[in-house]
C-alpha cells in the first residue's frame, strides 16, 4: 500500500475512533449522570437515542450524502468533526436534561456526515480487493473507540467524575484537524462538482433490491450494535453488580474483540478475493455468519456463572466483528464511486433509526421489568433477521446499473 494511502487510512481510523468515543461516553457515564441530574432509566434511554434523531434524519433526508457528493468531501468531514467535538465538550457543562438533550442532537448532526464521507473517499481511492481491509480498519476504529472509552472513561469517571472527561475529550480531539489538513487526500475525485445527470438520485437507488435490503440489514445489525454500545456498560453495573472499574475492563474487552475481529476478517476477505474468490460469496458469507454468531448474546442474559457469561459476551463481539469487516465494502461495490455518498447516506440513515429504537426500548424494558432479559432476546432475534437480509435479500455483490438522467439539449438561438 502506498504511503499516502497508509496516512489517509490512519487518519480515517483515528477519526472513526474518536467519533465512537464521543458517541459512547454517555453510556459509560450513564449511572453517574443519572445520579447527578436525577434522571430515570427511561430518561437516560431518551438521551441515548437523541443522538440518532439528527444523525438518522440528516442522512435519510439526503443532506449528509448530498454534502459528501456535492462539495470537497475532506472539508465536509472536517466541518462535521469540529461540530461533534464541540458538542461533546459542551455536554460536560450540562446542568439540565434539556441542555444535555440539545448537545446530543448537535452531536448527531455533526457525525451524520462521517460515513458518507468515508464511503466517498474509499470508493474513489481503494480498489475492490483492498476495500475489505480499508473498511475493516475504519470499523476497527469505531469499535476500538468505545473499547478505550469504556476503559479509560470508566476509570477516570470513577476518580474525577463525568464532567471533566467530557470537556477534555471534546476540546482535546480537535487536534486531529491538524494532521488532516496537512495530509488529507487531494484530487479531482474528491473535489470536482459532478454533473447532476451523472449522479443517480435516491429514487433511482431505491429501484434496486440490493439498496432496500442493505438498508434493512443495516437496521437490524445496528440495532444489535447500539444495544451493546448504549446498554452493556449499565447492564454490567446494575444486573451483574460490577464496580465501575470492573465494568470498564470487561466492556472495553468486549469492544476490543469487535475491533480485532473486524481487522482480521477484513484482511482475510480481501485475501480470499485477491486469490480468485467471488466478492458475492466472500462478502455475503462474512456478513451472514457474523450476525448469526452474534446471537450468542442470548445466553449471556441467563448464565449465572460470571466467567462463562463474560466469555460468551466476548464470543458475541467477535462474531459481530466478522460481520462488520465487510459491511461497507458491500455498499461501496454496489453503489460505485458516483453513488457511494448518496447510497451510504440513505442506507446509514435508515439503519441508524435503530439507534433511536434500541436505547429507548431497552430503557423501557428495564424500567417495566426490572431486568434485561427481554432486551437480550429482541437483540438476538433482530441480528438473525439481519443475517437473512444480507444473505438472501441482497443480490450479487457487483456495481448496479443506474439509469442516468437525460441531459437537457441546448436551446437554439
Amino acid at each position: 500500500m502506498h504511503s499516502r494511502d497508509v496516512r489517509i487510512l490512519a487518519l480515517l481510523f483515528a477519526s472513526a475512533f474518536l467519533v465512537y468515543i464521543d458517541r459512547a461516553n454517555l453510556s459509560v457515564g450513564a449511572t453517574n449522570i443519572m445520579r447527578d441530574l436525577h434522571l430515570s432509566p427511561y430518561m437516560i434511554g431518551i438521551l441515548l437515542s437523541a443522538f440518532f434523531w439528527t444523525y438518522a434524519s440528516c442522512q435519510l433526508l439526503g443532506i449528509a450524502g448530498w454534502a459528501a457528493d456535492r462539495f470537497n468531501v475532506c472539508w465536509v468531514l472536517a466541518g462535521g468533526f469540529t461540530l461533534w467535538s464541540v458538542a461533546t465538550a459542551c455536554a460536560g457543562m450540562a446542568r439540565s436534561f434539556a441542555f444535555l438533550f440539545a448537545m446530543r442532537l448537535m452531536l448527531g448532526l455533526g457525525e451524520s456526515v462521517a460515513y458518507p464521507c468515508y464511503s466517498r473517499i474509499l470508493a474513489n481511492y481503494f480498489p475492490e480487493h483492498r476495500r475489505g481491509f480499508a473498511n475493516a480498519t475504519i470499523e476497527a476504529g469505531t469499535k476500538a473507540g468505545p473499547a478505550l472509552g469504556a476503559l479509560v472513561g470508566g476509570l477516570l469517571m470513577a476518580r474525577f467524575g463525568w464532567r471533566p472527561f467530557f470537556i477534555v475529550l471534546g476540546f482535546g480531539t480537535l487536534a486531529w484537524l491538524i494532521p488532516w489538513f496537512l495530509w488529507m487526500p487531494r484530487g479531482q475525485g474528491l473535489s470536482v462538482r459532478q454533473d447532476p445527470s451523472e449522479v443517480p438520485g435516491i429514487r433511482e437507488i431505491l429501484r434496486h433490491r440490493s439498496a432496500i435490503f442493505s438498508a434493512i440489514g443495516l437496521f437490524c445489525s445496528n440495532y444489535f450494535w447500539f444495544f451493546l454500545l448504549t446498554w452493556i456498560p449499565a447492564y454490567l453495573e446494575t444486573e451483574r453488580r460490577f464496580a465501575k472499574d470492573k465494568m470498564a475492563v470487561f466492556a472495553s474487552l468486549a469492544f476490543f474483540a469487535v475491533a480485532v475481529s473486524a481487522t482480521f476478517h477484513g484482511w482475510l476477505s480481501d485475501h480470499l478475493i485477491a486469490r480468485g474468490g467471488s466478492p458475492t460469496r466472500v462478502r455475503k458469507s462474512f456478513a451472514g455468519l457474523g450476525l448469526l454468531f452474534s446471537t450468542i448474546i442470548l445466553p449471556v442474559a441467563v448464565v449465572r456463572n460470571e466467567s462463562i457469561a463474560m466469555v460468551l459476551l466476548l464470543l458475541t463481539c467477535w462474531g459481530y466483528g466478522i460481520f462488520g469487516s465487510n459491511l461497507w465494502a458491500i455498499t461501496q461495490t454496489l453503489a460505485g464511486p458516483r453513488a457511494a455518498g448518496k447510497w451510504t447516506s440513505m442506507q446509514n440513515g435508515f439503519g441508524t433509526l435503530s439507534g433511536v429504537v434500541a436505547p429507548w426500548f431497552t430503557g423501557w424494558v428495564v424500567q417495566r421489568t426490572g431486568e434485561f432479559y427481554l432486551a437480550f432476546v429482541v437483540a438476538a432475534a433482530i441480528a438473525l433477521a439481519g443475517s437473512a437480509a444480507y444473505v438472501v435479500g441482497i443480490g450479487p455483490i457487483e456495481q448496479v446499473t443506474f439509469r442516468m438522467k437525460q441531459a437537457q439539449p441546448a436551446s437554439a438561438d
